[in-house]
């Protein structure tokens, strides 16, 4: 199947099939007029990493999980390695998050002095 149709089957872009391919992730063979082309195994593969970005992991994350994107990745147990790196996401999340929390106190403590008032919705005025 060419990049359009992957793409209309799986949800995903044609430049996010084509950034997935760049990171070693899907693989597409050229046809004679140079279009990619993919085996019918990239669907399944294409929709689990789509899975993997959508719970907050990376590309760079998601190649740990190669040896699972192809199949059921929820089938058997996670290995070591992937656990490791779902947690090390999930800590740079809570990070951020904590990080974010910070600056939106400082803004609601900014806020507090000028209006006098505690901020809790800023679209109530």
């Amino acid at each position: 199947m060419r990049i359009g149709e992957l793409g209309r089957v799986t949800g995903a872009t044609p430049r996010a099939l084509r950034h997935y391919e760049q990171a070693g992730l899907i693989e597409s063979r050229r046809a004679a007029n140079g279009y990619r082309v993919y085996d019918e195994e990239a669907v399944t593969r294409v929709r689990n990493i789509r899975h993997l970005l959508a719970a907050g992991l990376t590309l760079d994350d998601a190649r740990v999980f190669l040896p699972c994107l192809d199949g059921d990745m929820t089938a058997g147990p996670a290995s070591g390695k992937v656990l490791r790196v779902a947690l090390e996401r999930l800590a740079v999340i809570d990070e951020r998050i904590a990080a974010q929390q910070a600056v939106r106190e400082r803004l609601a403590d900014a806020l507090r002095e000028v209006t006098g008032r505690v901020v809790v919705d800023p679209s109530v005025s």
